[in-house]
């Protein structure tokens, strides 16, 4: 059931986004999984039932982002305060991947929905965090709460040495300039080569607005003036029938005319129409560019999430052209979200190989090429950690930020 430490308990509960980990997770510590029931109602509403005791008690809630992203977190949340309000005494959350990780920049008119979801797990309840592989390790300074980021590099590195056969003559290679560091601690660590992709593979955004959005000088709006039907005004008009007095109006006269007035409104800009910043030009993505040599050698992509495969697959087929022989991606997150798997089965990727923080079991049938690393241990024994007050720098050893 449970395991006891000086009248400590441990109890694991997760959602319906990764099942699967949880019972390998579980398996790993010798724990039967909590009881609970995790469903929605007809009306789409998330209801959560802990359906035994949490009080005095460290609950781990596992549930990871899957493509039913917005689903796992209303559990997630539900769930730690379930237990917040349950008395239970420690509650940690184990996300291997954290949802919205890569909203965590400001954008024109947008938000930083990382710092949002942040705020919100700590208002649930959860007083520490256990992750994997954060996209931007800043992200760590949203939460108020203390948060593990493990690194799951050494299961992929291990993964290279054991599976790709002469690694050894094999490049990293990074599909755009913003992931060559990560390339290049891969390269460092299996001392071997290491390419860059710049170019069609990369993605800009191009800030399309013109206007500088300013108020100012306040519009003037001219008095109530007569305007002749024909005559022409520069400003804009509105029409405005009302009725040429109220003598006419008293008397009753119908067949009287009625004379039209028209506001015209005019904008005075004064020397503000000589007010000009100076404007960088747009980005434009260059024509493909492989920095470094990949003929006669093994291609081994590395990123941290893989989710759209259409930018991995020109990077492939560029890597290709330039004569590599093998090309591998591997990403820790394999959210891949794609409605066609035909297109990565028939594309010149010759393999995929992503971690198990995200299920992809489904992909995986549709899709031969795919594979998967399990990293269930690092998670048990981080859990193991914590629930016994025990360092967890054994578990950062020879790690760097660049990881």
């Amino acid at each position: 059931m449970s395991f006891e430490d000086s009248g400590k308990q441990i109890l694991l509960f997760t959602g319906n986004s990764h099942q699967e980990l949880a019972r390998l997770v579980a398996s790993r510590l010798s724990l039967r999984m909590g009881t609970c029931a995790v469903f929605q109602k007809s009306n789409q509403e998330t209801q959560v039932e802990i359906q035994e005791s949490v009080r005095g008690k460290d609950v781990f809630i596992l549930q990871s982002g899957s493509r039913d992203v917005n689903d796992a977190i209303m559990e997630l949340l539900i769930m730690a305060y379930a237990c917040k309000t349950s008395s239970a005494k420690r509650i940690v959350g184990v996300i291997p991947y954290l949802p919205y990780s890569k909203q965590c920049k400001m954008r024109k008119r947008g938000s930083i929905v990382s710092k949002l979801l942040a705020s919100m797990m700590c208002k649930a309840g959860l007083q520490h965090v256990i992750t994997m592989d954060l996209h931007q390790k800043e992200i760590q300074g949203f939460y108020e709460i203390p948060i593990d980021n493990l690194r799951a590099s050494p299961f992929l590195i291990q993964y290279i040495q054991d599976q790709i056969p002469g690694y050894q003559n094999a490049v990293i290679v990074a599909k755009t300039p913003a992931a060559a560091k990560k390339a290049q601690s891969y390269a460092e660590r299996l001392r071997v080569g290491m390419v860059v992709i710049h170019g069609e593979a990369q993605v800009y955004e191009a800030d399309q607005d013109r206007e500088d959005g300013r108020n100012s000088p306040p519009l003037h709006e001219m008095g109530d003036q007569a305007v002749s039907g024909g005559s022409k005004s520069s400003g804009q008009v509105w029409p405005n029938s009302i009725p040429a007095s109220s003598t006419d109006v008293s008397r009753g006269t119908s067949d009287q005319s009625v004379s039209t007035t028209r506001r015209v409104r005019t904008v005075s800009k004064g020397h503000f129409e000589s007010l000009e910043l100076p404007l960088l030009s747009a980005k434009e993505k260059p024509p493909i560019t492989v920095v470094g040599d990949v003929k006669g050698k093994i291609a081994i992509m590395v990123d941290d999430i893989i989710d759209d495969v259409d930018p991995f697959i020109a990077a492939a087929a560029a890597l290709k052209e330039r004569g590599a022989c093998k090309v591998y991606v591997m990403a820790t997150h394999g959210i891949l979200s794609m409605k066609n798997p035909d297109v990565l089965q028939e594309s010149p990727i010759d393999e995929v190989v992503v971690t198990n923080t995200v299920p992809h079991e489904g992909q995986k049938l549709q899709c031969q090429k795919i594979k998967t690393v399990d990293i269930s241990f690092i998670i048990s024994e981080a859990i193991r950690r914590i629930h016994y007050g025990e360092s967890m720098s054994y578990l950062f050893r020879n790690i760097t930020n660049d990881d």
